[in-house]
């Protein structure tokens, strides 16, 4: 399937089950919100979880691109992105965890034809305030799929207080040969999708309180579905990526994990232009010339004459349709050749001063947090293209 056809026909399975369409948000949230970027199908959903009425109704589901700012870390292995598509589900103090886990199953298996036996899911076992959630445990046992039981990695919230919940997440198998062992000690079996009992509060000081009106929340990455269902060994193999992964490695020769940050850091950048974000020093702004000179490290680590302009405009347009965005892609193409400039001339007025501090012996943090707080320096930058004197 490709990305539009997964799209479809997940808002059609859950439409003909009386779910009504949610509108989709910019990566930009309010300017009252206190986090930078949109980063889930629920964050923009909040007020409505906590109790609003939302005009659409108590079932809602959508498609919302996000940006983790969280896993810029991760970014270079097979299955993680700085910014993608979710697919999202919410039952608004409606349907309880039973159904949503037999609709993502009755999905997964008839609509998506995954093989029920490459299923597997996790789910909360219990902690010393909380039981185990059997209702789980028992819909999944019923339906045939083997469940493995965890503590923290299935108990979901949004921060250290405020709604939270234990979840039940769904991987399939993605290794050669039958599956084997469990999602906590293979990394072959894949997460694919998290459905929320989002039911309650927690407080400053660890106390849980039940939520007045309990939700059902569940998010699928459409990029890592594509890849399962594609039998692909990573996110850069679907629609979304090759565009980009194309283009690149027709101009440079990079090792696979640069390949990849290269990639997403590029395309993560052109949707966050597009939601009109400028590169600034601050806030969203920072984390997009992050994004942009991250992955201009990358290319210069082996060849400093490489150049963005040697891109075509067909990844940056591609970007623009797949997230649907409006507008020229040339501006933003523009505002990308920019920031290469102002990076090169922070690289030449850098140099001599990382060179001068660096002849006094190795590096020290307090030497890199002056670097940083004086002259603008981030340590990524420090030990990549300027970790050799000129």
């Amino acid at each position: 399937m490709t990305p539009d056809q997964i799209v479809h026909t997940f808002v059609e399975h859950f439409q003909r089950r009386g779910h009504r369409s949610a509108p989709e948000s910019s990566l930009i949230p309010p300017p009252d919100d206190p986090v930078l970027f949109t980063t889930s199908g629920m964050h923009p959903l909040t007020p409505y979880l906590a109790g609003r009425p939302h005009p659409s109704g108590r079932c809602l589901v959508n498609v919302q691109r996000c940006l983790r700012t969280t896993d810029l870390d991760e970014v270079g292995d097979r299955t993680h992105l700085t910014v993608f598509d979710m697919l999202g589900t919410w039952s608004l103090g409606d349907y309880g965890i039973e159904r949503s886990i037999r609709w993502g199953h009755e999905l997964l298996t008839d609509g998506f034809g995954v093989d029920p036996g490459r299923l597997h899911a996790t789910v909360f076992g219990g902690d010393d305030q909380v039981g185990p959630d059997q209702t789980a445990l028992a819909t999944w046992t019923d339906l045939g799929v083997p469940v493995e039981l965890n503590r923290e990695e299935n108990w979901w919230s949004n921060g250290p207080t405020g709604p939270c919940g234990p979840d039940s997440e769904i991987f399939v198998w993605t290794g050669d040969g039958p599956p084997t062992g469990t999602p906590g000690g293979d990394d072959r079996w894949t997460e694919v999708w998290n459905h929320v009992r989002m039911c309650y509060h927690r407080h400053d000081d660890g106390r849980l309180e039940p939520l007045p009106q309990p939700n059902i929340d569940t998010g699928m990455g459409v990029e890592r579905l594509e890849m399962v269902l594609r039998g692909g060994r990573s996110v850069f193999e679907g629609d979304g990526l090759t565009p980009w992964v194309d283009a690149v490695r027709d101009r440079w020769r990079l090792d696979e994990t640069s390949y990849r940050i290269v990639c997403d850091h590029l395309r993560s950048a052109v949707v966050v232009l597009g939601d009109g974000v400028r590169p600034s020093n601050t806030g969203q702004g920072y984390v997009l010339r992050r994004l942009v000179r991250r992955a201009l490290t990358t290319l210069w680590r082996d060849d400093p004459s490489r150049t963005l302009a040697d891109l075509p405009v067909e990844p940056y347009a591609a970007t623009v349709r797949r997230f649907r965005q409006r507008g020229d892609v040339g501006p933003l193409r523009q505002v990308l050749a920019d920031e290469e400039r102002r990076f090169l001339g922070l690289l030449r007025r850098g140099r001599p001063v990382v060179d001068r501090r660096r002849s006094r012996g190795p590096l020290t943090d307090a030497d890199y947090a002056w670097l940083h707080d004086t002259h603008g320096l981030p340590r990524d930058l420090v030990d990549g293209p300027l970790g050799e004197a000129g």
